[in-house]
Parts: structure tokens; C-alpha cells; sequence
């Protein structure tokens, strides 16, 4: 991976810790994540217009990312209204990169370095102990960890599925484009039916989230997508979850949430996992 992209890979992890944190301190959190998600139209609509149109063999890849994809910003919906961001958040975001990592070694063949899988487990060792410290009021929170592992999973499937279909389609731009117009109408079409009033009350109460939230949420992904072709996934997706340290940060200066030694520790982990694997190269 070079400095390049892991740079590029960082600013997209700052990008979507800002998004998570805009939507999990809205009041209505199915309002928050639809405002966001459809934010995603009108710069996927221009985008159009300058990449080529997806081949056949893409569309495959759309459509189970556009499924993935919302199965994701469903459970989100759900962590966040029942978990903490520094609980939510890093349970969702570790899980992802071992999952990944797994997968790629052991079903698409990709060849990962000791010292890669060593640095992906410590990021990941990292970020999921943050999660498992505590919630706001000191004690556990089953329902918020399994929403949040049920996020990680669907995390850690749509990298898959995206990081191989922008490499097949040549054009991830064009591919992220066109996930984002579809998972737009996806979304749109389950606020009618399970919440008819937020779709009327965005351009009223999301109008920040829409322009705001859903345009550095597009970009945060957009360069992911990008940083697929660029890298392994699995690289990728452990260094993108990083964004729990930003996350974090956020968490305990806007949201008010409590910084400990043991939130400290497992930042530092993650941390010097991030930076084992810019090394391992």
C-alpha cells in the first residue's frame, strides 16, 4: 500500500466517523440515516455523466451491495438508538476487518504478509475492546452489542462485495454511483412504509443532513471504494475502521461521553496497528 493511498484511506475514516457521530446525536435516528443515505443522489446523479456505464458483469455486484448496504444502515439505525457511539461504533467497525481478513485468506486466495495479519488483528483488537468497555451509564448493553455485530457483519460483507465489484467494473466511481442512486430508492421506499412522516419532515428538520451528512458520507465511500482497487481489502477495511479514534475523540468532546484508561490503551493499540501496517509493505 503506498503512503498515497493509506493517507487517502485516513482522510475517508475521518470523513465517516463525522457522519456516524451527525447521526447518532439526531433525535430521530431513522430521520438522520434516510436524510444522509438520500444525500447520496444528487452527487451520485452528476457523477453519472462522467464515468462509463457499468458493464453486465457489475450489475451483479450493484445489486447485492445495494441489499448489503441497507441491511447495514437498518442495523445501524438500530445500534445507535439503543448503544452509545463508543460502544456502537467500535464493536461494529472491529468486527468488519476480521471478517474480511478470514474470508480473504481463506476463500479468495489473497496473500497477506505475518505482519499484515498481525497489524489487521491489532487494529481490530483494538477497536473492539473500546466498544466492550462500557456504555454511558456503566454497564452493559446486550441488545446495543448485538445490533452492533449484526452492523459489523453486513460492514465487512459490502466491503467484500464492493471491493470485487469495482475491480471488475473498471470504474469505481461509476460503480459507487450507481449502488448510491438504487440504495437511494431503496431507502426511500422503506421510510414510506415504515415511516411515512420522515421522508415530508427531511427538507424541513434534515436539510444538514442531506446536503451536509450525505455529501461527506458519498465522499468517505466513494474513496473507499476507489482505495479497493488500490490495495487488498482486507488491508483497506482495517485501515478505514481506524475512524473509531476520531470517533472516539468526537464522542467525548460533542456527545460528552467519558475518556478512561482503558479507552486510551485500546485507542493506542489501534493505533499502533494502523501504523504496523503502512510498515508491513
Amino acid at each position: 500500500m503506498s503512503l498515497g493511498v493509506f493517507l487517502t484511506i485516513l482522510f475517508a475514516a475521518a470523513l465517516h466517523a463525522s457522519w456516524n457521530a451527525i447521526v447518532k446525536s439526531g433525535a430521530d435516528k431513522t430521520l438522520a440515516m434516510g436524510a444522509v443515505v438520500l444525500g447520496h443522489i444528487p452527487i451520485a446523479v452528476i457523477a453519472v455523466f462522467f464515468v462509463p456505464f457499468p458493464s453486465g458483469e457489475t450489475w451483479p455486484y450493484i445489486a447485492a451491495g445495494v441489499a448489503l448496504h441497507m441491511g447495514y444502515q437498518l442495523f445501524l439505525i438500530q445500534s445507535y438508538k439503543h448503544g452509545d457511539l463508543t460502544q456502537v461504533y467500535p464493536i461494529a467497525r472491529g468486527v468488519a476487518p476480521l471478517i474480511v481478513t478470514v474470508v480473504s485468506l481463506l476463500a479468495l486466495g489473497v496473500a497477506l504478509s505475518s505482519l499484515q495479519v498481525a497489524a489487521v488483528a491489532c487494529i481490530a483488537v483494538g477497536i473492539i475492546s473500546l466498544g466492550l468497555l462500557r456504555s454511558s451509564n456503566g454497564v452493559r448493553n446486550p441488545r446495543a452489542v448485538f445490533y452492533a455485530l449484526g452492523t459489523g457483519v453486513f460492514i465487512a460483507s459490502y466491503s467484500l462485495v464492493d471491493g470485487m465489484g469495482a475491480r471488475v467494473g473498471g470504474s469505481s466511481v461509476a460503480y459507487y454511483s450507481w449502488l448510491s442512486i438504487i440504495n437511494g430508492a431503496a431507502m426511500t421506499a422503506y421510510m414510506a412504509c415504515a415511516a411515512p412522516g420522515t421522508i415530508r419532515a427531511i427538507p424541513r428538520d434534515g436539510k444538514v443532513l442531506f446536503f451536509v451528512g450525505g455529501g461527506v458520507s458519498f465522499l468517505a465511500y466513494a474513496i473507499v471504494t476507489w482505495a479497493f482497487t488500490q490495495a487488498p481489502i482486507a488491508l483497506v477495511t482495517a485501515l478505514r475502521e481506524t475512524s473509531i479514534i476520531i470517533a472516539l475523540f468526537i464522542g467525548v468532546i460533542w456527545l460528552g461521553e467519558r475518556l478512561t484508561p482503558g479507552k486510551i490503551a485500546a485507542t493506542i493499540a489501534a493505533v499502533f496497528g494502523a501504523v504496523l501496517l503502512q510498515l508491513a509493505v
